[in-house]
């Protein structure tokens, strides 16, 4: 009976993961400037309600809505930087018009209404604008050394690892579902965030070399990292976070439990796919 169980808890949250789905798919469809099917395809849709509802296979569809739109959001933006923008001034731009609606001025196209209804439904907590402001910047900064050619050394590229936006994601699940203690320990529950998310940035650019060199976006292997080098750098940060996470147990399993599955399930996903469409 053990195995009906387990089944049935994993159709509890694949049906939520489809919910999900539903729900972003549909939010997207209200910007198809920002979501075009290539690469926005159905895969993708199913990709991020998966990742949502296997890091909170407790929650429902309405609790994961924060971590789900900032996701979405994240990977707007990255389009719009890596393949739409054509100027360091684009960017620049684009970053300062963010951080305007993060402080409370209204959105002026679709990218910062997005935002603007996600900082609606979430606290004015100072730490949420500070993380987004930390997001763009790396975003701006692996622009630069994709167009320059220079590309910085191992270390320099994973302490840059906000580019990849899981924090700004956590950080915004936290504000909108968090237990008491997690929202009165939230600088302690972002260092174990920032150290999961510097093995997401090596396990994505390991995963998605192919892609993302075709697609010309900055990777550690193409930026001149060695396949072995990243694959310790991994390997250290893996033990960082669990050791970061452990005592998460005792004061917040949830949370603790939900840092732990991102490191779990994209393991696993990226073994297999890829979140992007084709382009």
């Amino acid at each position: 009976m053990n195995g009906l169980g387990v089944a049935a808890d994993l159709g509890r949250t694949s049906a939520l993961a489809v919910e999900c789905a539903r729900r972003l798919a549909a939010h997207a469809a209200e910007y198809p400037e920002l979501f075009p099917a290539r690469p926005f395809d159905a895969g993708f849709f199913h990709s991020l309600g998966l990742v949502g509802a296997f890091g909170s296979p407790w929650a429902t569809a309405e609790e994961l809505w924060a971590v789900n739109r900032a996701a979405l959001w994240v990977f707007a933006v990255d389009l719009r930087v890596d393949h739409v923008a054509t100027s360091r001034e684009e960017v620049a731009a684009l970053v300062g018009e963010c951080l305007a609606v993060a402080d409370g001025q209204a959105p002026r196209g679709a990218l910062t209404r997005v935002l603007a209804e996600l900082r609606d439904g979430l606290s004015r907590d100072p730490r949420w604008r500070d993380q987004l402001e930390r997001m763009l910047t790396a975003m701006l900064k692996e622009w630069e050394w994709r167009e320059s050619g220079a590309g910085p050394d191992l270390e320099t590229y994973v302490a840059n690892a906000d580019s990849c936006g899981s924090s700004f994601v956590n950080l915004s699940h936290w504000l909108h579902t968090g237990d008491a203690w997690t929202l009165a320990h939230l600088d302690l529950v972002r260092e174990a965030g920032d150290e999961v998310q510097r093995y997401l940035r090596l396990l994505n650019d390991l995963a998605t070399y192919d892609r993302e060199a075709r697609w010309g976006d900055a990777n550690a292997l193409t930026l001149g990292a060695r396949r072995d080098e990243v694959a310790r750098r991994m390997a250290g940060h893996a033990r960082t976070a669990a050791e970061l996470i452990a005592p998460l147990h005792e004061t917040s399993p949830r949370t603790a439990l939900y840092l732990e599955r991102q490191i779990g399930f994209n393991t696993g996903f990226y073994g297999v796919s890829d979140y992007w469409g084709e382009l």
